[in-house]
């Protein structure tokens, strides 16, 4: 128990350390994340809907980690597809390690719910991310309200949510 403890300990000390440092992502909202998505398994919430913020989160560390790489001009060949990808093999190695996902009950549409999830969550946050870019360019370089690049894909996240709520309490 001990070990566990100092080993989460630094885990979390590191992590902290580092986000704020690198100001790529705000320690504040990494933690918050982490704690949103336990507290989602805690409270029953489906893995289809927890999976839709953790491919969401993971998706927008990959897309803060590379803009930050590009403003210390550290530019390299294929670097989104490789940020991107070490970013969701960091998350979904621990979830195959622990035998998270792969239960043989915990399926929609042939896939496991919770991998179902950090994919559709991926895809979506990606795509709001140009709703918001698009919307940016088409008012001259200007967003129509404040903290439109952060409002627009966390609403388009609770929108899916909500539908996945409903395709899945009716299936």
């Amino acid at each position: 128990m001990f070990k566990k403890t100092t080993f989460l300990s630094g885990v979390i000390f590191c992590g902290l350390a580092l986000a704020n440092f690198a100001k790529a992502v705000c320690p504040v909202c990494v933690v918050a994340v982490g704690a949103g998505v336990g507290l989602c398994r805690w409270l029953g919430v489906d893995d289809t809907i927890s999976g839709l913020w953790i491919g969401g989160v993971t998706l927008a560390l990959a897309m803060w980690t590379v803009f930050w790489l590009k403003s210390k001009k550290w530019s390299f060949k294929f670097d989104w597809a490789l940020v991107t990808v070490a970013y969701f093999g960091l998350v979904l190695f621990p979830l195959f390690a622990y035998k998270i996902v792969g239960h043989p009950n915990n399926k929609v549409l042939g896939v496991d719910k919770l991998l179902f999830g950090i994919g559709a969550g991926g895809v979506l946050f990606l795509l709001s991310s140009y709703i918001s870019s698009y919307l940016k360019n088409k008012n001259g370089g200007k967003v129509y309200f404040p903290y439109q690049k952060v409002a627009i894909p966390v609403i388009v996240l609770i929108i899916a949510s909500g539908i996945f709520y409903l395709i899945i309490k009716c299936y």
